[in-house]
């Protein structure tokens, strides 16, 4: 596997590795005549440290030579290494606003979002004994975001990087304030985690964040796959030319996935049943996690269109159950 590669004479692919089944994130280099700009540098471990100090030097890039870290979203795997480099580089690291957000719920003081996704996991039928190792794990990726950067907001529209002007699209779904970079002219695109080669990117519901975030996703991908792409560069797997019919392909995928979930449901089950039917029984707790709010993701969109409904509305523990037609 090659770790570095050139694409461009401006983009250079980065895997940064990951001690999870992905393995690595692409972080990209992208080069202008004011310096670089370090797009999802990746998670903060004793090895990403390693792989970029190696990387920078080999390519004689000094700290001093960083431009601006820029984010597309503020998941651990892209956003954890930004206050590395920023105590290193003193450049700015740009993230849009709601996922500047997200970012203080997750990791800020007392971590919120923690005690709001365990209590819905609860109500959802995650088993009791679950909960404190599923604590454990939230509480993990604290170091693995530290040091937390000064983070600039960045907004919709154009922002350079490199020497060439791109637009930024808020592209919800996978992340609240999830952004892509786009080229027009040279049809070229930086998507993220929002559009993924061979992998479903993961759409979790999440407490006070986006209501339907599977509505929210399947209508960006609508929009966003209008756009002509002769190359994209993913958060994951390798960069490719076929961005559109991918698109259209995530489309197809997640009404074949409610239709799915839809048929369980002749039965009443919990989102915790219908994961496990779904996803297996032999998660880690890490997989757990996003199994779990994908599966409630796609039950709240099901329910929203009328073909589930709660069996009991007043009940603690929520279980759904298909509508009657």
């Amino acid at each position: 596997m090659n770790i570095v590669t050139e694409h461009t004479e401006e983009i250079t692919q980065v895997k940064v590795p990951l001690p999870f089944p992905l393995r690595w994130v692409n972080a990209y280099l992208i080069r202008g005549d004011n310096g670089y700009t370090v797009m999802d540098p990746g998670l903060h471990t004793p090895d990403a440290e390693a792989l970029w100090l190696q990387v920078l030097q080999e390519r004689g890039i000094g700290f001093e030579h960083v431009e601006q870290i820029v984010l597309t979203h503020h998941h651990p795997d892209h956003y954890g290494m930004a206050g590395w480099f920023q105590e290193r580089t003193g450049a700015p690291v740009l993230l849009s606003e709601t996922g500047y957000a997200q970012v203080q719920l997750l990791w800020g003081a007392e971590q919120p979002m923690s005690a709001l996704l365990l209590k819905l996991f609860a109500r959802h039928g995650f088993p009791q004994d679950g909960l404190d190792e599923m604590t454990k794990h939230m509480v993990s990726f604290v170091e693995m975001v530290s040091p937390q950067p000064q983070v600039t907001l960045l907004r919709e529209g154009p922002v350079r990087l490199g020497n060439r002007v791109y637009e930024a699209i808020e592209t919800p779904g996978h992340a609240a304030g999830h952004l892509v970079f786009y080229d027009g002219e040279a049809q070229v695109m930086f998507c993220g985690d929002h559009v993924l080669p061979q992998i479903s990117p993961n759409v979790s519901f999440l407490p006070q964040v986006e209501e339907n975030p599977l509505g929210a996703y399947l209508s960006s991908l609508q929009e966003i796959g209008r756009l002509p792409v002769k190359m994209a560069y993913p958060g994951h797997r390798e960069p490719w030319p076929l961005f559109s019919a991918r698109a259209a392909e995530l489309v197809r995928h997640h009404h074949e996935r409610l239709a799915l979930m839809e048929d369980q449901l002749s039965a009443s089950l919990s989102a915790y049943d219908v994961c496990r039917a779904t996803f297996g029984d032999r998660l880690s707790i890490h997989q757990m996690r996003f199994a779990l709010s994908e599966t409630i993701a796609h039950l709240i969109l099901l329910e929203a269109e009328g073909r589930i409904r709660q069996d009991d509305p007043t009940a603690e523990y929520i279980r759904y159950i298909t509508v009657s037609k």
